[in-house]
C-alpha cells in the first residue's frame, strides 16, 4: 500500500484510487460517488481535483485528487467497522501530513515573518470584501416585504380602477375588472422576470411601483373596457 496522504500543491491530499484501494472498492464506484457530490457541493473545485496519469500499461486514466476536507465529505458514505478504522488511518496521516507542512513552511526570518503578516492580512481583506460584496448580493437578491408586496397591490387597485371607470363603471359592474388586474400583472411578471409578483428582487420595487403606476392595457383590451362603458353611457 502507498503513502495515504502526499503533498500536492502545498496540501495534504489523497487520491481516489488510494482510496478505491484502502476500503476495498471499485476505483470507477469512487468516482461515480465523487461525482455525486458535484452538484450539491458549492466548493467542489476548492475539495476535489481532476487529472489523468498513465497506469501500469502506460494508458491515461482518470485520477481525482482530494484535500481533508474532499476526503471527508467522501467518506461520510462508507460504513461498517471495517471502514472506520480505514478512516482512522487517514484521520491520523492527514493531521501527521498537515503538521509537517505546517514545520516546514513556518517562517525562519524576520523578513519571512513579515512576508507570511503581509499575506494573512491581505488575504484576510480580500475574505471581508468577499463576504461584504455576498451580503451586498443578498440585500439586492432579497425578495420584497410585505409592506412593499401591500404597497404595490395598492398601486395596482388605484390603476385598474382608474382605467376600468371606477366601482360604478359597467365594465366593473359586469365583473371583467379582474382581467384587467391579471393582465397588468402579467406584464410586470414579463418585464421583470419573476414567477409571481411577490417574488420580485427588492433592488427592483421602485422600478416595478413606476411601472404599475404608467401601466396601460392593450388596444385589444383597452377598446372592449371602452366598449362596456360606452353602452353604458347610451343606456343612461
Amino acid at each position: 500500500m502507498n503513502e495515504l496522504v502526499t503533498i500536492r500543491k502545498e496540501q495534504a491530499t489523497t487520491t481516489s484510487l488510494e482510496v478505491a484501494e484502502v476500503f476495498e472498492k471499485r476505483h470507477d464506484h469512487v468516482l461515480r460517488d465523487i461525482e455525486n457530490l458535484k452538484k450539491d457541493v458549492p466548493n467542489f473545485g476548492e475539495m476535489f481535483e481532476e487529472t489523468y496519469e498513465p497506469d501500469i500499461y502506460g494508458r491515461s486514466r482518470r485520477v481525482i485528487y482530494m484535500n481533508r476536507d474532499g476526503f471527508t465529505l467522501l467518506a461520510m458514505g462508507f460504513t461498517g467497522n471495517k471502514a472506520l478504522q480505514f478512516k482512522l488511518q487517514y484521520i491520523e496521516a492527514f493531521n501527521r501530513m498537515e503538521q509537517l507542512i505546517k514545520e516546514q513552511s513556518l517562517p525562519q526570518t524576520p523578513e519571512e515573518k513579515l512576508k507570511l503578516t503581509m499575506e494573512a492580512a491581505t488575504h484576510l481583506d480580500q475574505r471581508l470584501s468577499n463576504v461584504e460584496d455576498e451580503i451586498t448580493d443578498m440585500k439586492e437578491n432579497a425578495e420584497i416585504d410585505s409592506t412593499q408586496r401591500y404597497q404595490l397591490l395598492e398601486e395596482r387597485t388605484h390603476r385598474v380602477m382608474s382605467i376600468v371607470g371606477g366601482k360604478n363603471s359597467n365594465y366593473y359592474l359586469e365583473h371583467k375588472a379582474n382581467k384587467v388586474y391579471a393582465k397588468m400583472f402579467a406584464d410586470l411578471k414579463k418585464v421583470f422576470k419573476v414567477p409571481r409578483y411577490n417574488a420580485l428582487p427588492k433592488k427592483d420595487f421602485e422600478q416595478a411601483s413606476k411601472f404599475i403606476r404608467n401601466w396601460y392595457p392593450d388596444v385589444v383590451l383597452k377598446d372592449e373596457i371602452d366598449k362596456a362603458n360606452a353602452q353604458q353611457r347610451l343606456e343612461l
